[in-house]
């Protein structure tokens, strides 16, 4: 059994969550691959997909839309997740305001299982000019706010779906 784990990232903090779902997938005796969204150029050859993004202004970013979107009708024929990276801030502060608003339509199209949102890493030397003045305007917390823990949970729980596949 094969997966692939792919996320579209501005600064590497959404991957990593990408490369911390294939390292749980594989610990669980999932073979697991993860790679950038714009380098993915086919789901043939995976029994399943997890796709990701960073969400900023509420919104996927291109590249993780872009994909779902291109591959839809393969991706349909296989089990998916979708996972989003963006609320900062220590878990008890956490506020979701629901879902990024392009993931209904991206859950529809993907047929995804499941769309789970994570919280996110703010580093403000990472960022460009635009990018701090919005940090600055709504007064976003800097720091890493991912909890490891829930991204473990759930790669055990996308393994155990897929593999209760094999169980006779």
């Amino acid at each position: 059994m094969r997966v692939l784990v792919t996320a579209a990232s501005r600064h590497g903090a959404t991957l990593e969550i990408a490369d911390a779902l294939a390292a749980g997938l594989g610990r669980r005796g999932i073979e697991a691959e993860a790679r950038p969204a714009e380098r993915v150029g086919s789901v043939d050859g995976y029994d399943g997909v997890i796709i990701g993004s960073a969400v900023y202004v509420g919104r996927w970013l291109e590249p993780a839309r872009d994909l779902v979107e291109i591959h839809a009708g393969a991706l349909s024929g296989r089990p998916v997740w979708l996972f989003s990276s963006g609320p900062l801030g220590p878990p008890d502060a956490l506020k979701p305001e629901g879902d990024p608003v392009d993931v209904a339509d991206l859950m529809q199209a993907s047929e995804a299982a499941e769309h789970r949102v994570f919280a996110g890493r703010l580093d403000k030397k990472l960022l460009g000019f635009g990018e701090k003045a919005v940090v600055v305007a709504v007064r976003a917390p800097e720091g890493d706010f991912r909890d490891w823990d829930a991204i473990d949970g759930f790669a055990g729980e996308i393994a155990e779906h897929l593999l209760s596949k094999l169980r006779p």
